[in-house]
């Protein structure tokens, strides 16, 4: 079967920056719904589109076609008391970017933590970096009406349905509840 809208497949990858150094291993295939919904980089999307199972490829994807531009503004300094305890570099909260309540929530990373202030970066942690896929289709298989209608993959290394309520905190900063 070739890879075509309304597709689950199943890739074995690498991913590198641009120097060729190891960002993931990919220890575990990633498996995504084909067709446009935003499961994976649209340049991996259109790179894979009309392939068949063993086709392999390394695709180099710029910043702009990734994850952006790194975004020194995404980055503020909170009170500490603000948020929960313990606190560690790495930890990940959901937040509202400074005076503009008109937008998504987005994720923001604890990156440094000083006596009562703490750095927090609203950037993904790949923004401003050319990425390296090296790519092996090892599955491609027909969606089922239900993936389909969700916009993802079900099942196995797919997606599973909670009914997890999360709430956070109102505020001009950022909300606090963390991800992780």
């Amino acid at each position: 079967m070739k890879i075509a809208k309304n597709t689950v497949v199943t890739v074995n990858y690498k991913l590198t920056d641009a120097q060729d150094n190891l960002i993931e291993d990919g220890s575990q295939p990633m498996v995504y719904l084909h067709g446009g919904y935003e499961n994976t980089l649209p340049k991996i999307e259109e790179e894979l589109d009309g392939k068949d199972v063993g086709y392999s490829s390394i695709i180099q994807i710029e910043p702009e076609d990734a994850f952006g531009d790194y975004d020194a503004a995404l980055v503020k300094v909170e009170e500490r008391n603000r948020l929960p305890e313990p606190l560690e570099v790495g930890m990940q909260f959901e937040g509202m970017p400074d005076g503009d309540e008109d937008v998504e929530p987005m994720i923001f990373t604890v990156t440094d933590i000083a006596d009562d202030k703490v750095v927090l970066d609203g950037n993904h942690p790949l923004a401003g970096i050319a990425l390296r896929f090296s790519l092996s289709v090892v599955d491609v298989r027909a969606a089922s009406d239900e993936e389909i209608a969700h916009g993802h993959v079900h099942g196995a290394h797919g997606h599973h349905h909670d009914d997890d309520d999360e709430a956070g905190e109102e505020g001009d900063h950022v909300a606090i509840h963390p991800i992780h």
